[in-house]
């Protein structure tokens, strides 16, 4: 729930299979969807945000949080399992993204296509994928079809079959990704921007691995990862929809309930980034040089998370009105795109800036948002500037609540990010209450911002580095 936009990751391919039929006709009534997720955020004074939100612990101790509601006869399940890439053996980076992207290829007694055959002929949208941090899946479903949605997640998530045709079919396709991605200049700055950050820790290797690791993948690799990752200790569920708190707490024990007691998770130390400072150029025949700027931010469970957010939205946190945009776009034409961002990971909080621009402006346009950079710290935003972020945020929030899905993918981010089950309430109350005092204050504490690693991605004139 920090606002976030992480680095640039693609995948190797979408991880899950996405059905139409009576899915697609129940698309026709997205605005019932949407007049239902929106009174999450505008409820009746008899009935708080917080009531809406139900936690559920089933028979067996599992625990989820549940909106109920019967617009639609439709369920959303989002879910996660803590641990993800950062799990990887070091010398296999890539083992927890090939993971995920087998769980539905096959499970149980039913081989791949079978299993897919049956999420197509009930309409079920079944997703899984591996971040950093965690191993996320998804679930959606008709609520005639709900026994048969859970009964094949129940599968996946126990009972993984990783046979060597779908081991195979899948590596082959996302061997075919990373050779795509290794001509493409923002997932290179990516890449290069992990690995000159965090040498020898678990954030500095490839997600998705690489062309020599993703070959060395075997089936007990993927196994051991699922044996070891996909447990009751490190899972957390969300549920929007049409199923009531009972009903939940049967279907939790019933798909999670043979899961192991405990994951048995190789522990991951808290970070900062190395390299600031530094300029790093990758030279790619391009016309234009790719950017990403990162420095050292804040934990998503620090105080001063909530201001230094607001800080980061006057920056270069809107695409119209931010400090960047205005000084790097309208006022000099340097770059069509400017824009700065938050990431809270599990071990390290970071603050970056990207862009991108002619290779024979990148040092003009790296000068300028150095500057914005040191100055935001040194002077502070106007009260003007802050009463304008204050707006839009707090506006803008209800977006993120548009349909059943983003319901619940909300409800399971704030659970991963450990702020409360009444966070909905409050998140807004605390942007408002957010002072200049607060962002002298933040801005101190990020002082250090104005040191940063640099990744440029292209022939960009008057720079060197490596």
């Amino acid at each position: 729930m920090s606002g976030a936009v992480l680095p640039f990751r693609s995948t190797a391919r979408p991880h899950g299979r996405t059905f139409g039929g009576a899915l697609a006709g129940a698309a026709a009534l997205l605005s019932l969807m949407v007049a239902m997720s929106l009174a999450l955020l505008t409820p009746t004074p008899a009935q708080s945000q917080t009531t809406r939100i139900t936690k559920v612990t089933s028979p067996g101790g599992i625990e989820a949080w549940l909106v109920h509601d019967t617009t639609l006869p439709l369920i959303a399940l989002e879910f996660a399992f803590m641990g993800g890439a950062a799990q990887d053996p070091a010398d296999v980076p890539g083992v927890a993204s090939l993971a995920a992207s087998l769980l539905d290829e096959g499970a149980g007694d039913m081989p791949a296509e079978a299993f897919h055959r049956e999420l197509a002929d009930k309409a079920i949208e079944l997703h899984f994928d591996a971040g950093r941090d965690e191993v996320r899946g998804s679930v959606r479903t008709l609520s005639e079809n709900r026994d048969t949605a859970f009964d094949l997640l129940r599968l996946a998530v126990t009972h993984p079959r990783f046979d060597t045709e779908a081991v195979e079919r899948i590596r082959t396709a996302q061997l075919a990704a990373l050779r795509r991605r290794s001509t493409e200049p923002n997932a290179i700055a990516s890449l290069q921007w992990f690995a000159k950050a965090f040498p020898n820790h678990p954030y500095g290797r490839p997600v998705d691995g690489t062309l020599e690791s993703v070959p060395k993948i075997n089936t007990d690799h993927l196994a051991a990862f699922a044996a070891k990752n996909l447990a009751r200790s490190n899972l957390k569920v969300a549920v929007v929809g049409d199923i009531t708190p009972e009903e939940l707490g049967k279907q939790l024990d019933r798909i999670f309930g043979a899961l192991p007691a405990n994951a048995t998770l190789t522990p991951v130390a808290n970070v900062k980034p190395q390299g600031l400072g530094t300029v790093d150029v990758v030279p790619l025949e391009v016309s234009q040089s790719v950017v990403m700027i990162g420095t050292d931010g804040l934990d998503r469970q620090d105080k001063d998370f909530i201001p230094a957010y607001v800080l980061n939205h006057i920056l270069g946190g809107s695409a119209f009105s931010s400090r960047l945009f205005k000084e790097v776009r309208e006022a000099r034409g340097l770059a069509y795109s400017v824009y700065s961002y938050q990431v809270a990971l599990e071990h390290v909080g970071l603050w970056f800036a990207g862009t991108a621009t002619k290779n024979e402006r990148t040092a003009e346009s790296l000068k300028i948002i150095a500057e914005e950079f040191a100055k935001i710290i040194d002077e502070g935003p106007s009260q003007t500037e802050l009463d304008e972020a204050k707006a839009y945020l707090t506006g803008s929030y209800a977006l993120r609540f548009d349909t059943s899905s983003k319901v619940a993918g909300q409800l399971l981010q704030i659970q991963i990010d450990k702020l409360g089950i009444d966070y909905i309430d409050r998140r807004n109350a605390l942007i408002e209450a957010v002072t200049l005092d607060d962002l002298k204050r933040v801005a101190g504490r990020l002082a250090s911002a104005k040191s940063t690693l640099t990744v440029v991605v292209g022939k960009p004139t008057g720079l060197s580095g490596g």
